[in-house]
């Protein structure tokens, strides 16, 4: 599979305190949490890394990582 590397979007989960929630944008059911950011990190490696095994399997070729921006909004 080589070194790949996906963005992955970490941050507390609003409905449960003290969970933190970790999202890989370009595979959008590959989501997991963990109760630090680092177990949740931890967690989203093993979650991608079991994702994209099973695309290798189906003869399916892992989707490219997203483009991440930022955009600034004026206060009105």
């Amino acid at each position: 599979m080589g070194n790949m590397r996906y963005t992955v979007v970490l941050r507390p989960d609003p409905e449960t305190p003290g969970v933190w929630l970790a999202e890989v944008p370009a595979l959008p059911w590959c989501v997991t949490f963990g109760h630090t950011p680092e177990e949740a990190l931890e967690n989203v490696r093993d979650a991608l890394e079991a994702a994209l095994e099973a695309l290798e399997a189906l003869g399916e070729t892992p989707p490219p990582d997203v483009t991440v921006a930022q955009v600034s909004l004026d206060a009105a």
